[in-house]
């Protein structure tokens, strides 16, 4: 029985048989951002036999929808979901834990992201009742080609072996305007929050986000920005150190274009970003390979 999270699996694809008993299918992850969607994409032309899935989280931008129709055209299949069945959004894991975020990060991203990646992985593994059951060969991650990124690639690697990751964005060098130009060249529109402004297509109301996302949110979204702002006074704790959102000046930070982490299926850095730095600029250069051993 899986522990916390995972309810309504779409069937997996046919899967092709190889010698040995093995199957050769590779997993991707879709986040209704940008840059996922050009690396499922790459996947698929890569391998044809590769399934995608989709985290959903209650508070994304309605949007979504039409973004993951248009993108299920583009890949000529049907994007997979999973979802906690313990938390809808991180307003609901807020309210249950009582926990907005701390030096070990957001509570929302553990339980809405990562709990429902590991319980889904662990799904994947061959046990006593499911014989025939197998991991995927690879899971393919929307990391973008830059140096804070690629570092974030060799942390994952280093982190997570089991998974045998691969990052198509940075192997063929592709940025995140490089991906917003692929998808607009395909006829697909960008999903509304980048046109909003905002550089990322988070959660909306996302708990790291600092003064100048907030008073965004205040304009674009006043009902989740006094949504956050009456639950910041109930737990007794606030999304920004030091500031709850009803004190928020309405001019301090502001910026049209905010700029938070990228909220894939592994939120946060896990690792101090300047521990690899060395190796990412290394392949930031084409010095050497992403993958290889660590």
């Amino acid at each position: 029985m899986l522990q916390s999270s995972i309810i309504s699996v779409s069937p997996h694809l046919p899967q092709i048989h190889v010698g040995g008993g093995a199957f050769v299918s590779q997993l991707a992850w879709f986040s209704c951002g940008i840059t996922s969607a050009v690396a499922c994409k790459l996947a698929i032309e890569s391998n044809p036999n590769t399934e995608i899935y989709y985290i959903e989280i209650k508070s994304a931008h309605p949007d979504n929808e039409r973004f993951i129709k248009d993108c299920e055209k583009w890949y000529g299949q049907k994007i997979n979901r999973i979802k906690s069945f313990k938390y809808s959004d991180q307003f609901d894991v807020i309210r249950k834990t009582r926990f907005i975020n701390g030096p070990s990060g957001a509570r929302c991203t553990k339980e809405l992201k990562k709990n429902v990646r590991f319980d889904f992985e662990n799904s994947l593994k061959p046990n006593l009742f499911n014989v025939d059951g197998s991991e995927f060969t690879h899971q393919i991650h929307g990391f973008e080609y830059k140096i804070s990124e690629i570092t974030r690639a060799i942390d994952y690697l280093m982190d997570f072996p089991y998974t045998n990751a691969k990052f198509p964005l940075i192997e063929k060098k592709l940025t995140k305007p490089n991906c917003a130009k692929m998808l607009i060249d395909a006829g697909i529109s960008l999903p509304v929050m980048y046109i909003l402004g905002y550089s990322n297509n988070n959660c909306i109301g996302c708990v790291k986000g600092g003064k100048g996302y907030w008073n965004k949110i205040r304009v674009d979204f006043p009902e989740v920005f006094w949504e956050m702002a009456t639950l910041e006074r109930i737990i007794g704790h606030s999304c920004i150190n030091g500031c709850f959102l009803d004190e928020l000046d309405p001019l301090d930070g502001f910026t049209p274009k905010p700029v938070l982490p990228s909220c894939s299926v592994v939120c946060e850095d896990i690792m101090p970003p300047q521990i690899n730095l060395s190796k990412a600029k290394k392949v930031f250069y084409g010095q050497m390979s992403l993958n290889v051993s660590y």
